[in-house]
């Protein structure tokens, strides 16, 4: 067989994204997309908030901060040149006590030094951009916005098919092997063969590296995060987006308002271990990769730092009450009989074998491959620009 130029595995944002600025780069080169589902941005990408994140958050420095504050703009831009409907609303981040004012304040700092529009507000300017919203202060982030992000890698799709790259679905990859003239790789349609490979698997990425050959030094643990929405006669409540201060000591943001681009307005996430990679509902169990977590020694280590907050996520799990207690916080209003069930997502959550959580985007280089093994959120708002940053460390020595 004719070998590839180029095969991307994963047909999530990141996979298409990658697949763009490789055609945008090497025109004429030959470029294969392999995705072990039916369609595009099924697990990660089709599963989150829909939110284009601004980049306050990230550690300066960091490939986050920088790729999500360049990709906000540039997912900005891909949205309005392709008619896919977004909106650059804004949002706004609550301090509900004292003890929060220093964290926000840290955090406007940050928001400043990575070169993002930040701005403290008052408890009067907070409710005049959120009028149902209870806080001593706040911040304000006008970059901040919204977007379906189904309709983004349906345009990806549609454009790498012009440009002539070849999308094959429900090919997922079960075995990687090393040739004289390049990489071969069996799938569910077939072997290919292809000079060199990125693996932009998500869920799976730790594994596809493992079959490449390459040891990431680190496994991926999906969290289910659980969301609930609420009901059209309530959605006046939110006009926006709305956020908590985070804890620094758990990398996850906190239950938040999310305003959706159809209208609707999402509650959530919580962060809960799941007993399955691509663990959707409650009751999604696979032996194996609960086994994976089980025995992993940076499993357990994590846990025994974070045990108090990894507790107060699984009440919320199992509590509506206090599900929705942690919203009232925000919003003092919302009753459980504003709320209904809404999807979950999953993050595919790189950790290091000691414990440590990867903080940052991971790409890892080999001779005939590279591979992204850690790009939870903000990946889809920097997906554009995290594509080119893998094209050029295929020029890298």
């Amino acid at each position: 067989m004719t070998p590839y130029d180029y095969a991307v595995v994963g047909g999530g944002i990141v996979g298409l994204a990658t697949g763009l600025a490789l055609t945008a780069r090497y025109p004429s080169a030959r470029l294969l997309i392999l995705e072990k589902e039916t369609s595009w941005g099924v697990h990660q990408t089709g599963h989150n908030s829909g939110v284009i994140h601004s980049g306050v958050y990230y550690k300066p420095g960091s490939l986050k901060a920088a790729l999500c504050r360049e990709g906000n703009r540039a997912m900005v831009e891909f949205c309005r040149t392709h008619g896919i409907p977004h909106d650059v609303c804004g949002k706004v981040v609550v301090a509900t006590g004292e003890e929060e004012l220093p964290l926000m304040r840290t955090l406007l700092e940050r928001g400043k030094a990575n070169g993002i529009a930040v701005r403290e507000i008052t408890a009067a300017e907070l409710r005049e951009i959120e009028p149902h919203v209870r806080g001593i202060a706040g911040l304000h982030v006008p970059s901040t916005g919204i977007v379906s992000y189904l309709d983004v890698v349906a345009m990806m799709a549609q454009l790498l098919s012009a440009r002539g790259a070849e999308l094959r679905p429900s090919a997922g990859v079960t075995r990687v092997a090393d040739r004289p003239s390049g990489i071969l790789l069996e799938t569910a349609r077939g072997e290919f063969e292809t000079k060199f490979l990125i693996n932009c698997g998500g869920l799976q990425s730790d594994r596809v590296a493992k079959m490449a050959g390459v040891k990431p030094g680190m496994k991926i643990i999906p969290f289910r995060g659980e969301y609930y929405e609420l009901k059209p006669e309530r959605r006046s409540l939110v006009k926006n987006l709305v956020y908590p201060v985070p804890n620094p000591d758990f990398p996850f943001l906190g239950v938040h308002f999310t305003r959706m681009i159809d209208g609707g307005v999402h509650a959530g996430p919580n962060a809960v271990l799941g007993l399955k990679r691509e663990a959707y509902r409650k009751t999604d169990f696979s032996l194996r990769d609960t086994v994976e977590v089980l025995t992993y020694p940076g499993f357990w280590t994590l846990a025994r730092k974070n045990y108090r907050e990894g507790m107060k996520e699984m009440v919320r799990s199992f509590s509506k009450g206090a599900f929705v207690r942690s919203l009232q916080r925000l919003i003092p209003e919302v009753t459980g009989e504003d709320l209904q069930p809404a999807h979950a997502g999953v993050r595919a959550q790189a950790l290091m074998h000691d414990g440590t959580l990867m903080d940052d985007f991971v790409i890892l280089r080999s001779t005939r491959s590279l591979h992204v093994c850690n790009a939870p959120s903000p990946a889809a708002t920097a997906s554009l620009k995290i594509g080119e940053a893998i094209v050029e460390k295929l020029t890298e020595p």
